[in-house]
């Protein structure tokens, strides 16, 4: 954790920059040029600046206070890591930064931004705030943070790999075509493309720049007669350029990008994603005479719709993973309990790397997906937890345990959280738990027409909590990349609208959850695919292979219909995994899965 004191030089550093450029303000996001969920180390200012290790806020320092923005999953981690006599928390959502401009901003203020990491949508509703009250917003050219961050880590140059069309399920060359036909359709000539994993996806390609996220980092335009041109450091790609599928794509410099952009939009319609790309794109196709079309990249769309390949696949690795994962939830119950009050009780991080061993036994893994959420008593509260050595709490019979875990294989990803109860549960818990199961079943079970979109089925996970006057603070659910990102775009449970309609091989989490700050924390997490049950409705069927704990539920609370559903998921789990888990591990497997039935 970052001293209170090593914050306080850093924002005094970055003032007197500040201050030399006569800017009042500078709006520090989460985010690099590829708007990534996790950056590479060069690339966190926001951590830099505030101590905040989340993977989603946004600071704004000005010469007399500072301001973090974050979205609910942090509102308990930023308190702990940041320094509340630095910084003024608001929530990301619900206060964002341009409500605060609209209501605090004074005329003829001028507030700067690296165009390069503000996206354009951000832009410009904090652009529009600004002008309302006479102030503007200043792009910067240069990195300020250069100037201040004496030890910042280089850029990352990482191996890019091929994935092979026996594992990506179809050539670049057809997918770029597909692509083209969208570019057309939309009026547009070219394509910009910023987000490594639609690159990635696109050229059949995977990468290492930050560990867990398999994509390069890179950027690309694609034309609308299925050319492409991309901006990728030629040494990430070795020597021998035989293994990749380069036909009609020429390679440039990053370095290059927005000056070749100019030139290759001048008097052209380039389609720009405005959520996602940097807004220094779009001023620059401006710049060059060009026109944009604002829409999500086609590569987001069609590239979130498995093909049969890439469903096998997932189907494949969750085996694996199932596997892993009953084992580690079998050891952690013996060591737990064992353990407990002994001088050497397990620990959160100790179950952490034990977890990633089993995987590590599976054939396919790579690494892990995201960093494990291994969470003990009051620490799962905070959900979107790490654990560290001054954190790093005793998995006993006193809380709830949580682990929130995935992996990454060569033909899939992994996400799965199972809450683990090692003693009796409290009359609290057991409330709580089993209204998260009830809503994890509610979403899970649920039928619905092909094309609904998921803020209209975010409320089913929610309900039986709402039932008890309680909610969480995060998303119901997110969609998971294939051997890519662990968050993938476009689809999403959530209440804020999302207007991606669902269908058949789409692949999703479902993963409710409930939080009593200082208390503990609960979360039931399934991955599932996205399958038809009719030519126009369509249903959820799990991939996740890994028991429930029902030790906490209290049975009789669920329905009939639910009881079935538990039972026949649990039958499968038993049938699939018995012949593949440690000998160890099958009594466990048995317990878990056994039948239940309501109490008479």
């Amino acid at each position: 954790m970052t001293s209170s004191a090593d914050i306080k030089t850093r924002l005094a550093a970055l003032r007197a920059v500040l201050a030399s450029k006569g800017l009042d303000g500078f709006v520090v996001p989460r985010a690099d040029a590829h708007q990534s969920e996790v950056a590479a180390p060069r690339d966190d200012c926001l951590a830099f600046i505030t101590g905040f290790t989340g993977s989603a806020g946004l600071a704004l320092i000005m010469a007399g206070k500072a301001l973090i923005f974050v979205d609910g999953r942090y509102d308990i981690q930023v308190r702990h890591e940041v320094d509340q006599a630095s910084f003024e928390v608001h929530h990301l959502h619900n206060a964002p930064i341009d409500r605060w401009m609209r209501g605090n901003a004074t005329k003829g203020m001028q507030i700067g931004f690296d165009p390069m990491l503000i996206n354009g949508e951000l832009h410009n509703r904090m652009s529009n705030a600004l002008t309302e009250v006479g102030a503007v917003l200043t792009p910067v050219a240069d990195d300020i943070f250069d100037q201040i961050w004496k030890d910042r880590s280089l850029k990352p140059l990482c191996a890019v790999r091929a994935m092979p069309v026996s594992v990506a399920g179809e050539t670049s060359d057809s997918k770029k075509q597909r692509v083209a036909a969208s570019i057309t359709q939309s009026g547009a000539d070219i394509v910009v493309e910023t987000l490594p994993d639609n690159i990635a996806w696109l050229l059949n390609v995977r990468g290492s720049d930050v560990p867990m996220n398999p994509v390069p980092h890179s950027f690309l335009t694609l034309s609308s007669d299925g050319t492409a041109e991309w901006f990728v450091d030629p040494r990430k790609l070795g020597n021998d350029l035989s293994t990749f599928e380069l036909d009609n794509v020429q390679l440039s410099s990053p370095d290059a990008f927005i000056d070749r952009l100019c030139e290759l939009a001048s008097s052209k319609t380039a389609m720009i994603d405005p959520q996602f790309s940097p807004v220094a794109v779009r001023l620059a196709v401006e710049a060059a005479g060009g026109k944009t079309v604002s829409k999500t990249s086609p590569m987001t769309i069609l590239k979130a719709s498995k093909n049969a390949v890439e469903l096998e696949g997932y189907r494949r690795c969750h085996v694996e993973d199932g596997v892993a994962v009953t084992n580690f939830l079998a050891w952690v119950l013996k060591e737990g309990r064992e353990r407990e009050g002994t001088a050497n009780p397990l620990t959160e991080l100790e179950a952490e790397a034990k977890l990633l061993a089993f995987r590590a036994e599976g054939a396919g893994f790579l690494e892990a997906s995201f960093r494990s959420i291994s969470a003990s008593g009051s620490n799962a509260a905070m959900c979107h937890y790490n654990s560290a050595e001054y954190t790093n709490a005793a998995i006993d019979s006193h809380s709830p345990y949580l682990i929130d875990s995935g992996g990454q294989y060569t033909d899939g990803t992994t996400d799965v959280t199972r809450t683990l109860m090692l003693g009796t549960a409290s009359d609290a818990v057991r409330q709580t738990y089993t209204a998260v199961l009830k809503g994890f079943l509610s979403l899970l079970m649920a039928k619905m027409p092909i094309g609904t979109q998921g803020h209209q089925l975010d409320a089913f996970a929610r309900r039986p909590l709402w039932d008890l006057g309680l909610d969480y603070d995060h998303g119901t659910g997110h969609g998971v990349g294939h051997n890519l990102l662990i968050h993938e775009y476009p689809h999403r449970f959530a209440k804020i609208a999302n207007p991606y309609g669902l269908e058949p091989g789409n692949i999703m989490t479902i993963e409710p959850g409930y939080y009593e700050a200082g208390q503990y924390g609960l979360r039931i997490e399934n991955q599932v695919e996205v399958t038809a049950v009719s030519s126009k409705f369509c249903g959820f069927a799990s991939l996740t292979l890994v028991p429930i704990d029902l030790s906490a539920v209290d049975i009789a609370k669920l329905s009939d219909e639910e009881i079935v559903y538990l039972n026949e998921y649990h039958r499968t789990v038993r049938e699939v995994l018995s012949s593949r888990v440690k000998q160890e591990t099958l009594a466990f497997l048995m317990e878990q899965t056994q039948a239940i039935t309501r109490p008479q």
